[in-house]
């Protein structure tokens, strides 16, 4: 279980790395296209890991796994909006997307005997 988790939260921390330098990145680049699928390769790692996270419903999935599953559809949407050449739905799928990531990461930092609780500040009660 223990991997997993590391698994997910490195995924989840290059996911706000990368996606905070897609945002401040100038649009439509070359490196804006590369750390756009970096990013959205790094969102999909962590959302597929947090299916094998089973600790808030004791081994079955619980009410978490729906966001992993909304940011693997709004992931997808973006990328299929951006081949489809809406770039005002592409922006607004990849922004959502990212505050979702900022909010869930926030809300596991602020979560008491949560393991990136406990990581930053170091607190077992």
């Amino acid at each position: 279980m223990a991997v997993i988790v590391a698994v997910h939260i490195a995924a989840a921390s290059l996911s706000v790395i990368l996606g905070s330098t897609v945002l401040i990145a100038e649009k439509g680049t070359t490196r804006h296209k590369w750390l756009g699928r970096l990013w959205a390769a790094a969102m999909f790692a962590t959302a597929l890991s947090s299916f094998d996270i089973r600790e808030l419903n004791r081994g079955h999935l619980s009410w978490v796994h729906g966001l992993s599953l909304l940011t693997l559809v709004s992931v997808g949407r973006a990328i299929w909006a951006i081949r489809q050449g809406n770039v005002r739905g592409h922006r607004l799928a990849m922004r959502g997307s990212f505050i979702g990531l900022v909010v869930a990461g926030a809300t596991a930092v602020a979560t008491p005997h949560r393991m990136l609780n406990i990581l930053v500040t170091g607190w077992i009660a």
